[in-house]
């Protein structure tokens, strides 16, 4: 169902990622709290957001998008133009298929997938859309505590630790920018902690079910505080 999300009284989210795991977890959330959401997916077949859709007829519109792919980034944000969001949130990342291999040993060519889809991409998706936020609205990303720098002391996931470092470095780049152009706006990186998800594994040390109330209670409570923050899923602040 496609919503004019700009004549309803309801505070509006993009979630950028949301076909499953935290993404679409974070969008159950959203509606139940009362929020329109516009939720992005690859692929047009999607059953869990079409059963969320029939319990929340009016709050949800589905559209597609891959990311990385910039010619279907461009068509969002055409479809998209005449409307306006309180927040926007990018939820999306990969890892390569054998985590505990080192820099040294990831090829060329997963190395880059890696790069793309969790760093280079993200930030696309907030550079491209962020015309559709309120001046004074959110822009958020979802980053990992594996991103900290000062916080990395047993090394471990070298290639995914460097592409959300590397995420985060360019979502600094971008608020020294927004802030001589939206100071009022607030920006988001968000580390969840180590949820069991396909991308978590089976070994995460939290489920869905606990940590994403107090994901989207961040997103919440930062909406009224201007200037970029890295917090991790209680509120706290991570190292860089």
């Amino acid at each position: 169902m496609t919503l004019n999300l700009s004549q309803t009284n309801m505070p509006r989210m993009l979630l950028i990622g949301a076909s499953r795991g935290i993404g679409l977890a974070m969008t159950e959330e959203l509606l139940r709290r009362g929020w329109a959401v516009t939720a992005t997916v690859r692929s047009r077949s999607q059953p869990a957001l079409e059963e969320l859709s029939a319990h929340f007829p009016h709050q949800l519109t589905v559209e597609r998008l891959d990311i990385t792919d910039a010619e279907q980034l461009s068509a969002l944000k055409v479809r998209l133009q005449h409307q306006r969001y309180d927040a926007l949130f990018v939820n999306a990342g990969t890892t390569n298929q054998n985590p505990g291999e080192t820099i040294a040993e990831v090829s060329t060519q997963e190395f880059a997938h890696v790069m793309i889809t969790n760093a280079l991409s993200p930030l696309r998706v907030v550079e491209t859309l962020e015309d559709l936020i309120k001046g004074d609205g959110l822009i958020g990303v979802m980053s990992s505590g594996q991103g900290s720098i000062g916080n990395n002391e047993k090394g471990g996931r070298e290639v995914y630790r460097g592409t959300k470092a590397a995420l985060n470095q360019y979502m600094r780049s971008y608020a020294a920018r927004q802030a001589v152009t939206h100071p009022e706006r607030a920006l988001l990186l968000l580390a969840p902690g180590w949820i069991r998800t396909a991308l978590g594994g089976d070994d995460g040390a939290f489920s869905l079910e606990e940590t994403i109330p107090d994901i989207v209670s961040v997103i919440e409570v930062k909406q009224s505080r201007p200037g970029l923050e890295y917090l991790d899923r209680f509120g706290n602040v991570v190292a860089w």
